[in-house]
């Protein structure tokens, strides 16, 4: 059997590798790291987290930890490297992100079905069957040919940020208090507290600090989930604090009161010696970043082992161009897997290679697709990306919004969406998998 051919080993890249090559199809998986880095990469290794390294809440209230079960029970390889890997965050999966890459990585490289191929590529094969699951972030060479795939396609783009990391040893933790927010779990985040006399100062300064150059940006050209702190303070001044900077939920023990903002820190890695700022993804100039987030109380003599960078995310107008399967309608033996499908978030660009590495493995094999229902979470992610009536196609995370309601009441948001969790793996578990 010829091997399928999928290039770029990010999360999505990685995850639809695992998925034929356990089932016993071969795989070529080029790779253009480390010969050729992006803005945003830093590491060589294979499923890189360059923004967060949350992958958001673990609950099956909520959609994103829905989704996460489903990945799970369709032998995900991304989720049980996340699972072994993770750090303390409360609610929420969070991982020591250099050992889940390298985790992820050595799965992937060690597999026999799995042969790695380093170097760029700048054009999509003619024959074969192919994953193009470069990301959002794909070579100016392979962007240009996915626009020749595409003559009369709109290209659409948006802006993506990452926050700032700094080391624990260098938070005055004599301001700052570990907590979770209404105590729910064991106490993992590092508060920050602001006065509002605090705030102010820092809103002001945060709202007129010099921003790096970006070219094209504008503030209404960046996706919301992932939204520069600076952009977010321009909305009005107290925005942050019903955002990433909201006290609900937070004692300051020192007063035994709410704050008027807190900052939050989470654990970037196992070790806990390098957090992240949360909402913190910016643009600013890192002399900048330095002078502004100095004056969070805590983090007077933090010290940045990584300032924020944002960087160009370009996505498909994949209602009119993706099927559910994420085929490229007429021409099927191309794929798309990823955030360059129009899927935002980690667990998301996951679920769609590994949906796509399914599908793609049922041909291979003669056999019926599954279809995954819109009930469970892939398949209202796969339904919504290829939806041909949604007139302007934006990125989303995945919700409950995406996924038809019960038809019956239930009582509470929590338990209406337990309820939906309920349902969609009960689907999940009828299908052929």
């Amino acid at each position: 059997m010829e091997p399928v051919k999928i290039i770029g080993a990010g999360l999505a890249g990685c995850e639809a590798a695992w998925q034929l090559a356990q089932r016993g199809i071969p795989v070529e998986l080029h790779e253009m790291k480390p010969e050729k880095m992006t803005p945003a990469h830093h590491s060589p290794e294979f499923a890189e987290l360059v923004c967060s390294n949350s992958l958001r809440s673990d609950q099956l209230e909520n959609a994103v930890g829905l989704l996460k079960e489903e990945l799970r029970r369709c032998g995900s390889l991304i989720m049980s490297c996340a699972d072994a890997h993770r750090v303390e965050a409360g609610g929420a999966l969070a991982v020591d992100r250099r050992a889940f890459s390298q985790a992820v990585t050595q799965a992937i490289r060690s597999h026999p079905a799995v042969t790695v191929v380093e170097g760029e590529v700048e054009r999509i094969p003619e024959e074969g069957q192919v994953i193009v699951a470069a990301g959002p972030l794909a070579s100016d060479a392979l962007t240009e040919e996915i626009s020749r795939l595409f003559p009369d396609s709109r290209y659409l783009n948006f802006f993506d940020a990452a926050a700032p990391l700094v080391t624990f040893e260098s938070v005055n933790m004599e301001r700052a208090w570990f907590a979770s927010r209404y105590d729910r779990g064991t106490p993992d985040y590092i508060n920050c507290p602001m006065e509002e006399e605090e705030y102010q100062a820092f809103w002001e300064a945060l709202t007129t600090a010099q921003e790096a150059e970006v070219h094209g940006f504008e503030d209404s050209g960046v996706f919301e989930g992932c939204m520069p702190v600076e952009v977010m303070a321009r909305r009005g001044r107290d925005t942050l604090c019903y955002g990433p900077l909201k006290p609900v939920g937070l004692k300051d023990p020192r007063t035994g009161r709410e704050p008027f903002a807190v900052v939050q820190l989470r654990r970037d890695n196992a070790q806990g010696s390098i957090y992240n700022i949360v909402g913190f993804q910016t643009h600013l100039k890192w002399p900048e970043q330095k002078r502004v987030f100095s004056m969070i109380p805590g983090l007077e003599r933090a010290e940045f082992v990584r300032y924020g960078v944002m960087h160009r995310n370009t996505y498909l107008d994949s209602p009119r161009l993706l099927d559910r399967y994420y085929r490229v309608r007429g021409q099927e033996r191309i794929m798309f897997a990823g955030q360059i499908t129009g899927v935002e978030g980690y667990v998301e660009s996951t679920a769609s290679g590994a949906l796509a590495a399914m599908e793609l493995a049922r041909r291979l094999e003669g056999k019926e697709p599954i279809n995954f229902p819109r009930e469970t979470a892939m398949g209202a992610m796969a339904l919504y990306i290829s939806d041909q009536s949604v007139v302007n196609f934006q990125p989303m995370n995945v919700n409950f919004g995406l996924i038809p309601p019960l038809g019956y009441r239930v009582k509470g948001k929590r338990n209406k969406n337990a309820e939906l969790s309920k349902r969609a793996l009960e689907a999940l578990g009828e299908l052929e998998l």
